[in-house]
């Protein structure tokens, strides 16, 4: 059991319970939050595809740490670790999350990403009305920019911009959050929902579009690229999306949503550029550059043409702003792809994986990409 207790004489400890926290962002939100010497994190997670557990090795002994393997959907063991952690703070990561899946089978995606979090909500709802309840919890939805769906060639989303889902996966996102909503006007819970551009960073799962391009790049395997590779995303690094979080959750007001971005929109297809020239920097090819290896596949049915996010709310209200450039995210993610090929090899040698991302045979199906 994790308990609040004091550090130092006066510190008191906050325990936050992550869900999803093997996976990619909640890993690296995991990290982070162990920084803080005032916060305890209990990590549950179902461990499906792309929960690894390897993610979680550097904390894996650590004091204020804890792990649990399990499923938002299961409201008892849930209830269990609020009550038996007096936890102060639900962040929930918990989601499936590739588009394209949603699109094979969107069953999962409303089971977890619908139906988990009202079942978090639920259980939280029900822990705060003890006697026993922390007086400042919170519970924390971390949502996406998907939900807003797409943008012209002008214009960002903002808190405001109505919601209009055009995959599975954003429609299930965009449900999860009107049930945060709900709960926050009819029970009153303390509730805050962030809006996220794409991440990136260490620790990302092969199938998404940045390991994908660096795993296959120096594989010499062919690099696909939707359509005409022109759809834009705004990419935000992965540590500076955590810090956001933190922030939030500690001076966000309760009922309220904050849009989290990076400033740094780019084409799919300038993307793949950048990580070609980081390649080809720090481990050349003898063919030559990875840009070669570009190859334009057909498109994503419905794929959302530009993303861009507003940030002007967190940024005036909260004092949040990223800390790094797009250049030194983008090095520094290189940099650790090339310096933990173990992490990839292991996601690699996993068959049952290889066939879905593309990184198996030469004949294997090409992942799709964001």
């Amino acid at each position: 059991m994790l308990a609040s207790a004091a550090i130092s004489g006066a510190l008191l400890v906050r325990t936050l319970l992550v869900t999803g926290g093997a996976g990619f962002i909640g890993s690296n939100f995991v990290l982070r939050a162990l920084r803080d010497a005032s916060l305890a994190v209990v990590t549950l997670d179902k461990l499906t595809y792309a929960g690894n557990l390897a993610n979680l090795e550097p904390v894996a002994r650590h004091p204020r740490h804890r792990f649990v393997q399990g499923d938002i959907c299961d409201g008892e063991l849930v209830a269990t670790l609020l009550r038996d952690h007096r936890v102060d703070a639900v962040i929930n990561f918990a989601a499936e999350s590739h588009v394209d899946r949603s699109i094979d089978a969107a069953g999962e995606f409303v089971r977890t990403n619908v139906m988990g979090t009202q079942v978090l909500l639920d259980a939280a709802r029900r822990y705060v009305s003890t006697a026993e309840r922390p007086g400042d919890f919170r519970y924390l939805q971390v949502s996406t920019d998907e939900v807003f769906g797409s943008l012209g060639p002008t214009g960002a989303f903002s808190e405001t911009t109505p919601f209009a889902p055009n995959s599975p996966y954003a429609a299930s996102k965009a449900a999860a959050d009107h049930l945060v909503r709900a709960w926050r006007h009819t029970f009153g819970l303390a509730t805050l929902t962030t809006h996220c551009s794409n991440n990136y960073g260490p620790l990302q799962f092969p199938e998404k579009l940045i390991p994908l391009m660096l795993l296959n790049g120096l594989e010499g395997k062919p690099l696909p690229v939707y359509g005409d590779g022109l759809n834009v995303r705004d990419w935000l690094y992965v540590e500076d999306h955590c810090d956001a979080i933190l922030t939030v959750l500690r001076n966000g007001a309760p009922g309220a949503t904050y849009n989290v971005g990076g400033n740094a929109e780019r084409t799919n297809l300038e993307m793949v550029h950048a990580l070609c020239d980081l390649l080809d920097e720090f481990a050349p090819s003898p063919e030559g550059s990875r840009r070669r290896l570009i190859t334009h596949v057909a498109d994503r049915p419905g794929h959302d043409r530009r993303y861009a996010i507003d940030a002007s709310k967190i940024r005036d209200e909260l004092g949040w702003r990223p800390a790094h450039t797009f250049s030194d995210g983008l090095r520094a993610t290189v940099r650790w792809y090339l310096d933990h090929r173990a992490w990839c090899d292991d996601i690699h040698n996993r068959v049952y994986r290889r066939e879905r991302i593309g990184l198996g045979d030469s004949d294997a199906k090409p992942a799709r990409l964001p």
